[in-house]
């Protein structure tokens, strides 16, 4: 289903003070849809090699496009990590084509894709992946960090989604040694997105607000906590009640619940890993669900958001929905924001 011009509130050099506007979806369905449907990926980003992509991404890819045509989703978020393992360097990349085009075929898929860059996009050229936008009919990357906001249809209900540049605000990670975030190479730009950040989470009266980035708050697997985002983003999204928070970085499935927030690791679109090194360096049984294991050959999550909660199924690419959640919108009095 396609999305009519929705507003972009895109990262500007300040902070300005400036009111959200929130737009319609485009109803090529049913014209009493009451939901909006998306589903969210990372790590997906293939190999440098021939063939280019890897079986999880085949297997994973032929999935969203069933799931995205028998559930339905009006857009897809891309988590980071589009392009093993240095990113792209020019937007005349073929790699957006060997691993872009050619793999995520499906109808279903033909719809935009929002995209924020991950540690390995970082080591190549970002700007690239930006200027791509204005090649692809469907690839939407604005800048590095962004906002999209939407009306839920045939509701009074709205839905803001704030992506992130993880890496720009806690540095580039070294795979080879802890592969722990080094800090901000530019820690003006760093300061500089977290004040956007406080900005928009601080006047957001959206309903249901999500924040997307690429390194997890908590893990339970290889990468771990990022220390880094517990300091300055977790705060953040526990003072505004933001419903949920979606990444990738480590290659599997989880989901923890801390604090009242939600927090979604999809981060399992081409490698998949196992690990659980990291399970008692979350809060106590905040761990609610967790899967790694190479036999599901991937997977992704799919979100229905309606007009009082937020659906969120965590799905293997062989074709089965493997756990699901419901959260409620926000409670707009605890935020003191009604």
């Amino acid at each position: 289903m396609a999305l009519a011009l929705l507003t972009i509130l895109t990262a500007i050099p300040v902070a300005y003070c400036y009111p959200t506007a929130f737009q319609d979806l485009e109803l090529n369905g049913p014209k009493n849809r009451s939901s909006i449907k998306f589903l969210a990926v990372g790590d997906w980003g293939g190999v440098p090699q021939p063939p280019y992509i890897t079986p999880v991404e085949k297997a994973t890819a032929r999935e969203m496009g069933r799931v995205a045509e028998q559930m339905g989703a009006d857009f897809i978020l891309a988590l980071g990590d589009n392009f093993y393992y240095t990113g792209v360097g020019s937007v005349d990349s073929p790699r957006f084509k060997d691993t872009f085009e050619s793999v995520y075929t499906a109808k279903s898929l033909q719809v935009p894709w929002y995209v924020i860059a991950g540690n390995h996009d970082h080591a190549g050229n970002v700007r690239a992946q930006m200027e791509y936008s204005r090649k692809s009919s469907r690839w939407r990357f604005p800048y590095y960090y962004y906002e999209l906001n939407f009306r839920i249809p045939n509701t009074k209900k709205t839905l803001s989604i704030i992506m992130l540049d993880t890496v720009m605000l806690c540095g580039n990670s070294d795979d080879y040694e802890d592969e722990k975030p080094r800090g901000p190479l530019h820690a003006v730009d760093a300061n500089r997105q977290l004040t956007w950040l406080q900005g928009r989470l601080a006047q957001s009266k959206a309903d249901f607000l999500l924040v997307a980035g690429h390194y997890p708050v908590w893990s339970v697997s290889k990468h771990g906590p990022t220390d880094c985002l517990l300091q300055r983003l977790r705060p953040l999204l526990v003072k505004y009640k933001a419903t949920a928070y979606l990444c990738g970085h480590d290659h599997n499935l989880q989901y923890i619940k801390e604090a009242g927030v939600g927090y979604v690791v999809s981060g399992a679109g081409n490698f998949l890993d196992p690990d659980v090194r990291h399970w008692h360096h979350i809060p106590k049984d905040s761990i609610k669900f967790f899967t790694g294991q190479a036999s599901t050959m991937g997977g992704f999550v799919h979100a229905e958001v309606t007009k009082d909660k937020l659906i969120l199924t965590f799905i293997q690419a062989k074709g089965t929905s493997l756990y699901r959640t419901v959260l409620p919108q926000r409670d707009m009095e605890q935020t003191g924001q009604t």
